[in-house]
């Protein structure tokens, strides 16, 4: 959390142009990704070779690929707009996107929440757009941060609504999450490859140590991002998407208590708000 968060914030271009800014000794992020991505393809490849999950390769797996383009370019798009823009206004829209983009394309398919449900969907969403801190005043958002976020929160939610589609069966799973990754990682790798070319370091300060010092806090970093889709994916297939989609869109809770927990900081009322109201809305879907 304190690797990604430090390394967001905006210098010459809008990116970090070196560690100046990052926590000291912090890999850079399009570091973090991109070794974080081949420990997590790395372990799903052993998987799929020991659970025989070549054999449920079949044209499913396109959207398996397709979702590990879209979720790198998303993200690049959204770091970029925490760059150009405040956290309180481009933090809330991406979450938004993340989750009424499957709740859409579930609604297009036919599923019809009850009214309970319902409730807990409004206020859900409501909690989760609340958790992100929101903010209101201030100078006025450029264009093109409002772009740049409203195309990583169309992303972030064809991310989801993709690996619901990726696979049927367990085996498939690991085949699909192993396709998603390694575009992950092509994509992460490029971008990687032209920031170094534009001349900002892909090692932080300490070299290679550093990152091979960092290599637990990485690998849980890759290996629960694969679970995240994994799980979506079964719930998906499991029940409605609907609900699938709003509980698994609660990360902004998530993240805003981790920072809480883990680095000291005081949620802002709202926040707190918002992870009070995700938490009835959860208790709604769950009950409806």
């Amino acid at each position: 959390v304190r690797t990604l968060r430090s390394c967001h914030q905006p210098h010459v271009g809008g990116w970090p142009t070196s560690a100046e800014g990052c926590s000291p000794g912090a890999p850079p992020a399009l570091t973090v990704v991109v070794v974080s991505q081949v420990i997590a393809v790395t372990v799903l490849g052993a998987i799929v070779v020991a659970t025989g999950g070549w054999s449920e390769a079949g044209p499913q797996l396109w959207f398996a690929a397709a979702a590990g383009v879209v979720g790198p370019a998303a993200m690049l798009c959204f770091y970029r707009a925490l760059a150009l823009g405040p956290m309180g206004v481009v933090s809330p829209l991406g979450a938004l996107g993340g989750v009424m983009v499957p709740l859409g394309v579930a609604v297009v398919l036919g599923e019809r929440p009850g009214l309970l449900q319902l409730a807990g969907v409004v206020v859900a969403v409501a909690g989760v757009v609340l958790a992100g801190g929101p903010q209101t005043g201030g100078a006025p958002v450029q264009r093109q941060t409002l772009l740049l976020t409203l195309v990583a929160a169309l992303g972030f939610g064809s991310v989801m609504a993709l690996i619901a589609e990726a696979s049927t069966t367990l085996t498939g799973l690991f085949l699909a999450l192993f396709v998603q990754r390694v575009c992950n990682v092509v994509v992460g790798g490029s971008a990687l490859l032209i920031s170094v070319r534009r001349g900002t370091p892909a090692l932080p300060e300490g070299g290679l140590s550093v990152v091979v010092a960092s290599l637990p806090a990485l690998a849980f970093v890759g290996l629960a991002d694969v679970a995240a889709n994994g799980t979506y994916n079964l719930a998906a297939h499991s029940g409605p998407v609907t609900i699938a989609a709003v509980l698994a869109s609660l990360y902004p809770v998530v993240t805003a208590l981790a920072a809480r927990g883990l680095l000291g900081e005081r949620l802002r009322a709202v926040q707190a708000t918002g992870a009070g109201l995700a938490l009835v809305g959860t208790v709604l879907l769950t009950t409806g």
